[in-house]
């Protein structure tokens, strides 16, 4: 196995996994707030650590942590039965608005978050820096990320309003997982796409 797909691995591992084991494990025992909090303690320790060990900020880790601080924010919050129920989709239109700002910075968001699961790859910086389109890639990789997050999160909040409660619980999975799964299909398909026109020119 070579580095970048240990790095790939332990990545999605430490950041998505086992805070996602974590608060199923305790989420049955406990309270939302303590299993959440609880889940929130292993991306801000491999953000930590990757401070310290690269003295930079890792971005995708600090992502997963603000968005388990957001779902903190949404239990404390409280509220009737339909709030609740979208909890998820506000900390998902948050972060999809975290996106799209980000297309403002410097760098955009999947830009650090393509350059974790790369090992922070020097080669990343040079193309950024002398190549147009390897801009334009990421740049519109986070565009239509951070549109389809803010979609799932406004799909929900119309159905959680239009809907019984039964029925938006047996239809909203369907709305939120085809989105995200659209999405992931679009991306993959883009980026193949974007590697055989590269590799055509050269």
């Amino acid at each position: 196995m070579n580095k970048t797909k240990k790095e790939i691995i332990i990545t999605l591992l430490l950041n998505i996994a086992l805070p996602y084991a974590i608060y199923q494990l305790l989420i049955s025992h406990t309270s939302s707030l303590t299993a959440l909090s609880a889940a929130a303690l292993v991306p801000l320790c491999d953000t930590l650590y990757s401070l310290i060990k690269t003295r930079k900020a890792d971005v995708f880790s600090g992502f997963i942590f603000l968005g388990l601080i957001l779902g903190v924010v949404a239990v404390l919050l409280g509220g009737d039965e339909r709030f609740i129920l979208l909890r998820e989709s506000y900390v998902t239109g948050i972060m999809g608005l975290l996106f799209l700002v980000s297309l403002f910075w410097a760098r955009p968001l999947i830009y650090y978050f393509a350059e974790r699961f790369t090992g922070h790859d020097p080669q990343m910086n040079e193309k950024w820096e002398r190549l147009p389109n390897y801009r334009r890639t990421f740049r519109l990789m986070t565009a239509v990320w951070g549109v389809s997050l803010l979609l799932e999160a406004c799909v929900k909040v119309a159905l959680v309003y239009s809907l019984s409660i039964p029925t938006f619980l047996a239809i909203s999975p369907f709305a939120t997982y085809g989105i995200i799964a659209l999405t992931i299909w679009w991306n993959i398909s883009y980026v193949r796409r974007v590697k055989r026109e590269a590799a055509a020119r050269f």
